[in-house]
Protein backbone atom coordinates (compact mmCIF):
# COMPACT_ATOMS: atom_id res chain seq x y z
CA UNK A 1 0.00 0.00 0.00
CA UNK A 2 0.92 3.22 -1.14
CA UNK A 3 2.41 5.79 2.34
CA UNK A 4 0.17 8.86 2.33
CA UNK A 5 1.41 12.38 3.38
CA UNK A 6 1.04 13.15 6.14
CA UNK A 7 -1.43 15.98 5.95
CA UNK A 8 -2.13 16.18 9.51
CA UNK A 9 1.00 17.07 10.82
CA UNK A 10 1.73 19.71 7.76
CA UNK A 11 -1.35 21.43 8.33
CA UNK A 12 -0.30 22.03 12.33
CA UNK A 13 2.70 23.60 11.28
CA UNK A 14 1.19 25.86 8.38
CA UNK A 15 -1.16 26.95 11.06
CA UNK A 16 1.83 27.75 13.49
CA UNK A 17 3.93 29.53 10.67
CA UNK A 18 0.93 31.46 9.60
CA UNK A 19 -0.21 32.45 13.13
CA UNK A 20 3.98 33.49 13.54
CA UNK A 21 3.64 35.72 10.40
CA UNK A 22 0.86 37.30 11.94
CA UNK A 23 2.78 37.93 15.16
CA UNK A 24 5.60 39.47 13.20
CA UNK A 25 2.95 41.68 10.96
CA UNK A 26 1.55 42.83 14.26
CA UNK A 27 4.86 43.78 16.46
CA UNK A 28 3.70 40.95 19.03
CA UNK A 29 7.31 39.04 18.48
CA UNK A 30 10.03 39.56 21.56
CA UNK A 31 7.51 42.22 22.74
CA UNK A 32 6.71 42.98 26.35
CA UNK A 33 3.85 40.54 28.20
CA UNK A 34 1.41 42.55 28.15
CA UNK A 35 1.53 42.41 24.12
CA UNK A 36 1.19 38.33 24.26
CA UNK A 37 -1.38 38.46 26.57
CA UNK A 38 -3.24 40.94 24.63
CA UNK A 39 -2.92 38.65 21.24
CA UNK A 40 -4.21 35.37 23.24
CA UNK A 41 -1.35 34.14 25.30
CA UNK A 42 -2.92 31.66 27.68
CA UNK A 43 -2.88 33.08 31.37
CA UNK A 44 -4.20 30.94 33.93
CA UNK A 45 -5.88 33.71 35.71
CA UNK A 46 -7.78 34.91 32.51
CA UNK A 47 -9.03 31.35 32.07
CA UNK A 48 -10.12 31.42 35.21
CA UNK A 49 -12.58 33.97 34.63
CA UNK A 50 -13.72 32.47 31.44
CA UNK A 51 -12.00 33.49 28.13
CA UNK A 52 -10.98 29.06 27.70
CA UNK A 53 -10.29 30.20 24.12
CA UNK A 54 -6.44 31.35 25.12
CA UNK A 55 -5.69 27.73 26.26
CA UNK A 56 -5.85 27.04 21.66
CA UNK A 57 -4.68 30.50 21.05
CA UNK A 58 -1.60 29.92 23.40
CA UNK A 59 -0.55 27.24 21.88
CA UNK A 60 -0.21 28.42 18.23
CA UNK A 61 1.24 31.54 19.10
CA UNK A 62 5.21 31.53 19.93
CA UNK A 63 7.81 34.20 21.42
CA UNK A 64 10.40 34.52 18.49
CA UNK A 65 11.85 32.92 15.17
CA UNK A 66 13.96 30.28 17.69
CA UNK A 67 11.32 29.42 19.74
CA UNK A 68 8.86 27.98 16.69
CA UNK A 69 11.78 27.00 14.93
CA UNK A 70 12.44 24.44 17.56
CA UNK A 71 9.24 23.85 18.15
CA UNK A 72 8.06 22.79 14.32
CA UNK A 73 10.92 20.57 14.02
CA UNK A 74 10.46 18.34 16.83
CA UNK A 75 6.54 18.42 15.51
CA UNK A 76 7.96 17.14 12.15
CA UNK A 77 9.50 14.51 13.71
CA UNK A 78 7.31 12.77 16.29
CA UNK A 79 4.42 14.13 14.75
CA UNK A 80 4.91 12.40 10.63
CA UNK A 81 5.80 9.28 13.20
CA UNK A 82 2.51 9.11 15.15
CA UNK A 83 0.55 10.27 12.06
CA UNK A 84 2.18 6.81 9.81
CA UNK A 85 1.10 4.92 13.04
CA UNK A 86 -1.70 6.19 14.66
CA UNK A 87 -3.26 7.72 11.10
CA UNK A 88 -4.06 11.32 10.96
CA UNK A 89 -7.14 11.65 12.81
CA UNK A 90 -6.37 9.66 15.62
CA UNK A 91 -2.83 12.10 15.56
CA UNK A 92 -4.97 15.25 15.22
CA UNK A 93 -7.20 13.90 18.30
CA UNK A 94 -4.02 12.75 20.29
CA UNK A 95 -2.68 16.89 19.41
CA UNK A 96 -5.33 18.38 20.31
CA UNK A 97 -6.23 16.58 23.57
CA UNK A 98 -2.79 17.08 24.79
CA UNK A 99 -3.09 20.97 24.36
CA UNK A 100 -6.11 20.97 26.29
CA UNK A 101 -4.48 18.98 29.05
CA UNK A 102 -1.22 21.03 28.74
CA UNK A 103 -3.39 24.25 28.89
CA UNK A 104 -5.72 23.24 31.83
CA UNK A 105 -2.30 21.96 33.91
CA UNK A 106 -0.92 25.55 33.24
CA UNK A 107 -3.87 26.96 34.29
CA UNK A 108 -4.10 25.16 37.89
CA UNK A 109 -0.85 24.69 38.73
CA UNK A 110 0.85 27.94 37.23
CA UNK A 111 -2.29 30.48 36.41
CA UNK A 112 0.23 33.55 36.77
CA UNK A 113 2.26 32.61 34.07
CA UNK A 114 1.76 33.83 30.71
CA UNK A 115 2.54 30.73 28.34
CA UNK A 116 2.74 30.21 24.65
CA UNK A 117 3.92 27.64 22.52
CA UNK A 118 3.13 24.64 20.79
CA UNK A 119 5.19 22.16 23.06
CA UNK A 120 2.74 20.88 25.84
CA UNK A 121 0.86 19.48 22.65
CA UNK A 122 4.23 17.78 20.99
CA UNK A 123 5.00 16.40 24.72
CA UNK A 124 1.59 15.08 24.55
CA UNK A 125 2.28 12.99 21.05
CA UNK A 126 5.95 11.38 22.69
CA UNK A 127 3.28 10.34 25.59
CA UNK A 128 1.11 8.51 23.02
CA UNK A 129 4.37 6.80 21.05
CA UNK A 130 5.28 5.42 24.67
CA UNK A 131 0.97 4.16 25.28
CA UNK A 132 1.53 2.81 21.62
CA UNK A 133 4.69 0.85 22.49
CA UNK A 134 2.91 -0.37 25.76
CA UNK A 135 -0.37 -1.60 23.14
CA UNK A 136 2.41 -3.38 21.37
CA UNK A 137 3.55 -5.50 23.70
CA UNK A 138 7.00 -6.98 22.87
CA UNK A 139 6.93 -5.35 19.64
CA UNK A 140 6.82 -1.93 21.19
CA UNK A 141 9.86 -2.33 23.89
CA UNK A 142 12.12 -0.78 20.69
CA UNK A 143 9.59 2.44 20.82
CA UNK A 144 9.33 3.10 24.47
CA UNK A 145 13.24 2.44 24.73
CA UNK A 146 13.74 4.99 21.88
CA UNK A 147 11.64 8.11 23.05
CA UNK A 148 11.54 7.56 27.32
CA UNK A 149 15.11 9.34 26.88
CA UNK A 150 13.97 11.82 24.40
CA UNK A 151 11.44 12.81 27.23
CA UNK A 152 13.63 12.80 29.98
CA UNK A 153 16.27 15.23 27.92
CA UNK A 154 13.19 17.68 27.12
CA UNK A 155 12.17 17.97 30.92
CA UNK A 156 15.55 17.93 32.41
CA UNK A 157 16.42 20.93 29.53
CA UNK A 158 13.19 22.78 31.04
CA UNK A 159 14.27 22.74 34.65
CA UNK A 160 17.20 23.97 33.41
CA UNK A 161 16.47 26.80 31.40
CA UNK A 162 14.35 29.81 32.65
CA UNK A 163 11.04 30.76 30.87
CA UNK A 164 9.83 27.38 30.44
CA UNK A 165 6.81 26.34 31.82
CA UNK A 166 6.91 22.35 33.25
CA UNK A 167 3.63 22.28 34.01
CA UNK A 168 2.54 22.68 30.17
CA UNK A 169 5.14 19.90 29.38
CA UNK A 170 4.00 17.69 32.48
CA UNK A 171 0.11 18.32 31.50
CA UNK A 172 0.68 17.52 27.62
CA UNK A 173 2.61 14.42 28.43
CA UNK A 174 0.03 12.73 30.49
CA UNK A 175 -2.76 13.80 28.41
CA UNK A 176 -0.92 12.12 25.73
CA UNK A 177 0.16 9.16 27.53
CA UNK A 178 -3.68 8.79 28.56
CA UNK A 179 -5.25 9.26 25.62
CA UNK A 180 -3.15 7.19 23.80
CA UNK A 181 -3.89 4.16 25.77
CA UNK A 182 -7.45 5.15 25.75
CA UNK A 183 -7.81 5.27 21.92
CA UNK A 184 -5.71 2.15 21.38
CA UNK A 185 -7.82 0.31 23.56
CA UNK A 186 -11.32 1.32 21.93
CA UNK A 187 -9.30 -0.10 18.46
CA UNK A 188 -8.54 -3.39 19.71
CA UNK A 189 -11.82 -3.40 21.06
CA UNK A 190 -13.54 -2.58 17.65
CA UNK A 191 -11.33 -5.22 15.83
CA UNK A 192 -12.22 -7.90 18.16
CA UNK A 193 -16.01 -7.06 18.20
CA UNK A 194 -15.63 -7.08 14.32
CA UNK A 195 -13.82 -10.61 14.16
CA UNK A 196 -16.29 -12.23 16.55
CA UNK A 197 -19.32 -10.53 14.27
CA UNK A 198 -17.60 -12.06 11.11
CA UNK A 199 -17.25 -15.59 12.79
CA UNK A 200 -20.86 -15.54 14.03
CA UNK A 201 -21.74 -14.89 9.91
CA UNK A 202 -19.99 -17.58 8.74
CA UNK A 203 -21.19 -19.98 11.39
CA UNK A 204 -24.82 -19.71 10.54
CA UNK A 205 -24.29 -18.71 7.08
CA UNK A 206 -20.57 -19.60 5.32
CA UNK A 207 -22.15 -18.74 1.87
CA UNK A 208 -23.60 -15.77 2.37
CA UNK A 209 -19.98 -14.16 4.62
CA UNK A 210 -17.88 -15.37 1.84
CA UNK A 211 -19.77 -13.40 -0.83
CA UNK A 212 -19.51 -10.27 1.79
CA UNK A 213 -16.19 -10.30 2.11
CA UNK A 214 -15.80 -10.58 -1.77
CA UNK A 215 -17.68 -7.47 -2.14
CA UNK A 216 -16.14 -5.72 0.49
CA UNK A 217 -12.63 -6.41 -0.80
CA UNK A 218 -13.22 -5.27 -4.27
CA UNK A 219 -15.25 -2.26 -3.60
CA UNK A 220 -13.25 -0.36 -0.40
CA UNK A 221 -9.45 -0.39 -1.53
CA UNK A 222 -10.10 3.69 -1.16
CA UNK A 223 -11.56 3.70 2.39
CA UNK A 224 -8.49 1.03 3.19
CA UNK A 225 -6.02 3.22 2.70
CA UNK A 226 -8.19 5.86 4.63
CA UNK A 227 -6.74 5.46 7.88
CA UNK A 228 -2.94 3.83 7.46
CA UNK A 229 -2.11 1.50 10.60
Amino acid sequence: MRRRRPWATFSLILINALVFVWQFASGDLDANVYTLIGHGALLGELVLRGQWWRIVTGAFEHANLLHIALNMFALYQVGTFVELIAGSRRMLALYFISMLGSGLAVTYFSPDAPTVGASGAIFGLFGALVAIGIRLGKDGRSLIGQTLPIIGINLALGFAIPNISQAAHVGGLVSGFVSGLALFMLQRRRAVASEEIEAHELAEDPGAALVGSAAEAGDGREGAEEEPQ
